[in-house]
């Protein structure tokens, strides 16, 4: 506050000491003094501007910006058990700027847990894009996945080999993705050795029949079914199973996912996904005491 006062001191002129600067000053950098009576009287002006600027400072810092927003429900896909995830708030319509407009295209970062109420999956991030508004619900599509920062670094080990890969696959509706998969090298019942590392043209190997699978289940199906996948990890066993020949894996995940072209929008499909909220429970018509309703009644009477 300090420094603010000094700042507006030096702002208005306060801090000038019978010295005038600007119109007032002489040719060659000298300044004339003006006499004492003219001299207050600037700075009784200039302090009654300094306060004025003060007052609209205040009063325009006094308008609480919520007043100005509106809520909405934020609604899952129906590939998830939660279908209202939270809220999020905009600013309402005003002239030109549409509320929903501000609201298309925003990513809403969630936890599966959450989603699916099961902790044990709360390791996965699921992205949701904002793709349309009715009324007061905002309809989010699929945008991606990912894990948490911890959960992949207690994956990590020493004594075995990482092998990752990424591969870019179509669905059947049209989306591009780019499929990120992460798998270890497993110690054999019967081993003796210390450290079980693959070798090159193992890793080699594994990382063609990754690629392989996740292509293979990638394209034969849509964005929705191929969610439904990624949740039980469908693709990470299958990985799995198809690898133990050339060396077994263990802890092997479609760890992260990311769309890098959609289709054009089409409603009928995002309807499809979320189905019609028109009959969805929003409260009940509770019936007031008697002794409290005719108080209300003879208020409204008199009125």
């Amino acid at each position: 506050m300090r420094a603010r006062w000094v700042v507006m001191q030096s702002e208005y002129g306060l801090r000038d000491t019978g010295r005038v600067r600007g119109e007032d000053a002489m040719p060659g950098g000298e300044t004339r003094v003006m006499k004492d009576g003219v001299i207050w009287g600037l700075r009784i002006a200039r302090l009654t501007m300094m306060m004025m600027h003060v007052c609209l400072c205040f009063c325009a810092r006094s308008v609480d910006p919520f007043t100005k927003k509106d809520w909405y429900d934020i609604k899952a896909p129906s590939m998830f058990s939660v279908r209202n995830i939270g809220k999020t708030l905009v600013s309402r319509t005003a002239g030109t700027k549409i509320a929903s407009d501000g609201l298309k295209g925003r990513i809403f970062e969630v936890s599966l847990a959450d989603l699916n109420n099961d902790e044990d999956q709360s390791f996965r991030k699921m992205k949701l894009k904002c793709e349309d508004v009715q009324g007061k619900n905002v309809l989010t599509n699929f945008a991606g996945m990912d894990f948490t920062t911890d959960k992949i670094r207690s994956l990590v080990r020493k004594w075995f080999s990482l092998i990752e890969c990424f591969v870019d696959v179509k669905t059947t509706d049209g989306y591009t993705l780019r499929v990120f998969c992460i798998g270890f090298t497993k110690r054999r019942v019967d081993m003796a050795k210390r450290t079980c590392y693959a070798q090159s043209a193992q890793i080699r190997k594994i990382r063609a029949k990754m690629v392989e699978i996740i292509t293979r289940e990638c394209t034969t199906c849509d964005l929705k079914e191929l969610v439904l996948k990624f949740i039980p990890e469908v693709i990470g066993k299958e990985i799995e199973k198809s690898c133990s020949g050339i060396y077994p894996l263990q802890n092997v995940y479609i760890r992260k996912v990311k769309i890098l072209k959609a289709p054009k929008f089409d409603l009928t499909k995002l309807m499809e996904v979320h189905g019609d909220y028109s009959g969805e429970e929003v409260g009940t018509k509770m019936e007031r005491p008697a002794e409290e309703a005719a108080p209300a009644a003879e208020a409204a009477e008199e009125a």
